[in-house]
């Protein structure tokens, strides 16, 4: 990814901050010692986010585009890098072998605008564009990042719109959540999602960096091989990253409440995970009827074991209205 230099530091604390003030930069300083979190907005269209000044992620809200990387891969609207609570980076963006794939995303290989066929996910004819901001605050417990975007076609005609809200919590113990809640809507006529025939994939994705050893485990055990369209409440990777020592790793929770529930699970071994939406069967977004989707991410250093992610989902889960700990 090409390094871009930062330019101002907006320190946030009240979530009412108007959006004009947010677009311009103002930085507001009250309150600011009591949070332990930063926002810092960088050139080239990104907003890095900070725990007592310490990486937490980057969200790419500009067009990005990687040296070398063809101009058809130029894309925005996704987290990376992402970091466990130790500094280590669990997310790639432009991996070679799927130049697509951009750390926490949201996308879908199959949509149908007006008899039209584009997607978002290997960017054909149909982008994610950045509208503007709701909210930014940083507060004593968690960061929050609101955000409107567009779905825009080649022509510049627009046909759907997402309303992105992150809550990066502080780090407790050897893990951090991270919730986000993803809006999505038709705008002046259907939009058909469908995940990639025969497997599904497609919706909330989540691409890892290089590593080592990787284990995948699950709310069903661990998971030797890749598979398609299996259920799960969670699922977690873990494993030696690039530059790292220790062991980290990240899971993705299902919401037991929000939400229409995955079509199942995309893993794969290379360093993907994803609990596919709508999957195998097509859904129609319409205008005025918007779909919400809501996932925690858990990252954390050790293996899934260590950082008792069973653990992390049922307190999830519990605080979601589920007694049981597990997906509805």
């Amino acid at each position: 990814m090409p390094r871009h230099r930062m330019t101002r530091r907006v320190f946030l604390t009240a979530a009412s901050a108007g959006a004009a003030s947010l677009a311009a930069g103002r930085t507001l300083c009250a309150g600011e010692a009591a949070s332990p979190f930063r926002l810092t907005e960088q050139d080239g269209g990104s907003l890095l986010v900070t725990e007592a000044n310490q990486p937490v992620l980057t969200y790419r809200f500009g067009d990005q585009l990687a040296p070398g990387v063809p101009e058809r891969y130029r894309r925005a609207c996704y987290c990376h890098p992402v970091h466990a609570p130790d500094g280590t980076v669990l997310t790639d963006d432009f991996p070679k072998d799927h130049y697509h794939h951009r750390g926490i995303f949201w996308a879908w290989p199959s949509m149908k605008v007006g008899g039209k066929t584009v997607q978002t996910w290997h960017l054909d004819g149909l982008h994610q564009r950045h509208v503007r901001w709701n909210a930014r605050s940083a507060g004593p417990e968690s960061a929050v990042l609101d955000a409107s975007n567009a779905w825009v076609m080649d022509d510049g005609t627009r046909v759907g719109t997402e309303r992105v809200q992150m809550t990066v919590h502080r780090a407790a113990g050897l893990g951090r959540a991270i919730d986000f809640r993803l809006t999505f809507e038709a705008e002046g006529g259907p939009v058909e999602l469908l995940g990639a025939k025969g497997k599904g994939y497609g919706g909330l994705c989540l691409r890892f960096a290089p590593r080592k050893d990787t284990v995948i485990t699950a709310d069903a055990g661990v998971q030797p091989k890749d598979s398609n369209d299996k259920t799960f409440a969670w699922a977690d990777l873990s494993a030696r990253f690039a530059g790292s020592a220790g062991t980290a790793g990240a899971a993705i929770f299902t919401h037991p409440r929000i939400g229409p529930r995955p079509g199942g699970w995309t893993i794969r071994h290379y360093g993907f995970l994803g609990p596919s939406w709508p999957g195998l069967e097509s859904y129609t977004l319409q205008p005025g009827a918007p779909v919400t989707l809501a996932y925690r991410v858990y990252v954390h250093r050790g293996r899934a074991e260590e950082a008792d992610v069973a653990k992390a989902y049922a307190s999830y889960a519990a605080a979601a209205g589920d007694t049981k700990g597990t997906s509805a």
